[in-house]
C-alpha cells in the first residue's frame, strides 16, 4: 500500500509544540557500540545468545555494530547536526562490573564521562537508560533477574553510575522496556537469555520492577534534582472482530501485556484478572514489594511502535487469546503495521487511567528495507511514517496529553537484535563494511523540521 502525500499531514512544524518540548532520538548500548572486549567490557548475555547458532537470524552479533565507542563525536556531531536538543543513551553494565565482587571499570567509567561530556558541549541534554537488556553474563550465570540478589547488584550499579554522571546528567531511566526483559527473554525466548517459561518470565518481571522501585530514591539521593522514570513497551490492544468473544480477549491481553506494569507501577499491585489468568505461575513477591515498585516517578517514557490485534483463542495458554495480523493494514517491511490514530489513542489512555505526571514518546519508528543509491537513501516511507507520528503526537497533547518529548528510534541503523542486521530504524544509513554514516531523506526532513524549514 503506497502513502499518497494527501494522506499526510503536511502542515505540522515545530511551532506546533511548546518551546521547552525536548525533541531527541533514542540508542541503546548494545545495538550501537561494538568495542565487545575492548577497554575490559565482558560479555553480555547478548553476547552469549548471539553467538548462539540459530538465535539471530543473520547470524550476526553485536561485536562490531556501529563501532560507536569509538566513533561517538561523529554520531553527537549528527544529532546535533539534526537540530536535537536531546539524546538517550544507555549504558552498558559490563563495561562497568566484571564480576560481582569487582570495582568498577576505570575505562568504562571514562567512556562514559566523555559521552556525556560531549552531549553537553553540542546542546544535547543526556537522557540516560540504566538497563537496556545487556545483563553481564557473569549475573546470568547465577541466575539472572530470576535471582533475587540480582536487584542489589543492580543497585550497586545504579549507584555508582549516578554518582559518576549525576553532576552532569539529570533525566534517568531505570529500565527500558521490561516487557521485552522478561517475556521476549524467557517466555518464548526471542531474546537473551533465551528461556521458555513463563513462571521464569513473571518471576524476571517482578524482580526487574523491584530494582526500578528501588532504584528511584537512590539515584535521587545522588542526584537531588534528578527526573526519574521509567520506559514501557505499551500497545493499544484491538478486537480482532466486533464479537463479544474477541472483545473479552482484548481484556484478557491487555491484563498481562499493559496493565501488568501500568497497574503496579501506579500503586494498584498486579491486576487481580492476569493473576487468575497465570494462577500457580505468578510471581513470589515478599512484603513491600509491591510498595516499593509503586514510588512515585517524574515521568513516563512510552514506547510506541504498532496496535495489537487480538481474537478469543480458548487453547491458547494463558490468556485464552491470540494476536492476529489483519491483511488490510499498512505496513512496515518489518511487517508491524502502521497506526498513527494508535498512539492517539494510547497516549490518551495512559494519561487518562494513571497518575503518571509528564509524559515522554520515548521511542518511536519503522523498519525498511533502505538501498543507498547514488549516494542518497530515500527512505520516503520512513519520512512519512515519522510525519504521522509526529502530528499524532501534537494531537494526543491538544487532547490534553502531558507529553513533554519525544525520542525517535534511532539516529542510526544498528544490531536489531534477534533480527541482526537485517532491519534498519535508523535516521541515518550505516554502511556496515565501511562504517560510513549517511543521513536518510527521513533525517533530513527531521532536522529541517526541528530548524523549522
Amino acid at each position: 500500500m503506497t502513502m499518497m502525500l494527501t494522506d499526510l499531514p503536511m502542515a505540522i512544524q515545530r511551532s506546533d509544540f511548546a518551546g521547552d518540548f525536548v525533541w531527541g532520538v533514542s540508542t541503546s548500548s548494545y545495538q550501537i557500540e561494538g568495542a565487545a572486549a575492548v577497554d575490559g567490557r565482558v560479555p553480555s548475555i547478548w553476547d552469549t545468545f548471539a553467538a548462539t547458532p540459530g538465535k539471530v537470524r543473520d547470524g550476526s552479533t553485536g561485536a562490531v555494530a556501529c563501532d560507536h565507542y569509538h566513533r561517538w563525536e561523529e554520531d553527537l556531531d549528527l544529532a546535533q547536526s539534526m537540530g536535537l536538543n536531546a539524546y538517550r543513551f544507555s549504558i552498558a553494565w559490563p563495561r562497568i562490573f566484571n564480576g560481582v565482587d569487582a570495582e568498577p571499570n576505570a575505562k568504562g567509567l571514562a567512556f562514559y564521562s566523555r559521552l556525556v561530556d560531549g552531549m553537553l558541549a553540542r546542546g544535547l541534554q543526556p537522557w540516560c537508560t540504566l538497563y537496556h537488556w545487556d545483563l553481564p553474563q557473569y549475573i546470568q550465570d547465577q541466575g539472572g533477574w530470576n535471582n533475587r540478589a540480582t536487584v542489589d547488584l543492580y543497585l550497586r550499579y545504579a549507584d555508582v553510575m549516578t554518582r559518576h554522571l549525576g553532576d552532569r546528567v539529570k533525566h534517568w531511566i531505570t529500565h527500558n522496556e521490561p516487557w521485552c526483559t522478561a517475556m521476549h527473554g524467557n517466555w518464548d525466548g526471542m531474546h537473551a537469555p533465551g528461556n521458555k517459561s513463563l513462571p521464569l518470565a513473571l518471576q524476571v518481571c517482578h524482580n526487574v520492577l523491584l530494582s526500578h522501585g528501588r532504584a528511584v530514591p537512590l539515584i535521587r539521593a545522588n542526584v537531588p534534582d534528578a527526573k526519574v522514570g521509567i520506559a514501557l513497551s505499551l500497545h493499544p490492544v484491538m478486537p480482532a472482530s466486533d464479537s463479544a468473544t474477541d472483545r473479552a480477549a482484548v481484556s484478557r491481553h491487555d491484563a498481562l501485556r499493559n496493565r501488568w506494569f501500568l497497574d503496579v507501577l501506579y500503586g494498584r499491585g498486579y491486576p487481580a484478572q492476569a493473576l487468575a489468568l497465570v494462577g500457580a505461575d505468578a510471581p513470589v513477591v515478599e512484603p513491600g514489594d509491591l510498595e516499593a515498585i509503586a514510588v512515585p516517578c517524574d515521568f513516563l517514557g512510552v514506547n510506541y511502535y504498532f496496535p495489537e490485534v487480538v481474537r478469543d483463542a480458548p487453547d491458547e495458554y494463558p490468556l485464552r487469546a491470540q494476536i492476529v495480523f489483519p491483511p488490510d493494514r499498512q505496513r512496515t517491511d518489518f511487517g508491524w503495521e502502521v497506526a498513527p490514530d494508535g498512539m492517539v489513542t494510547l497516549l490518551e489512555r495512559v494519561a487518562r487511567d494513571y497518575p503518571t505526571g509528564d509524559l515522554y514518546v520515548t521511542e518511536n519508528g519503522s523498519s525498511y528495507d533502505d538501498h543507498l543509491e547514488d549516494g542518497l537513501v530515500r527512505d520516503t516511507a520512513r519520512r512519512d511514517y515519522l510525519i504521522r507520528h509526529l502530528a499524532a503526537v501534537r494531537d494526543a497533547i491538544a487532547g490534553g496529553g502531558r507529553i513533554k518529548g519525544y525520542f525517535a528510534w534511532s539516529l542510526l541503523d544498528n544490531f536489531e537484535w534477534a533480527e541482526g542486521y537485517l532491519r534498519r530504524f535508523g535516521l541515518t544509513y550505516i554502511d556496515y563494511e565501511t562504517q560510513r554514516r549517511i543521513v536518510k531523506q527521513s533525517g533530513e526532513w527531521y532536522s529541517a523540521f526541528l530548524r523549522g524549514a
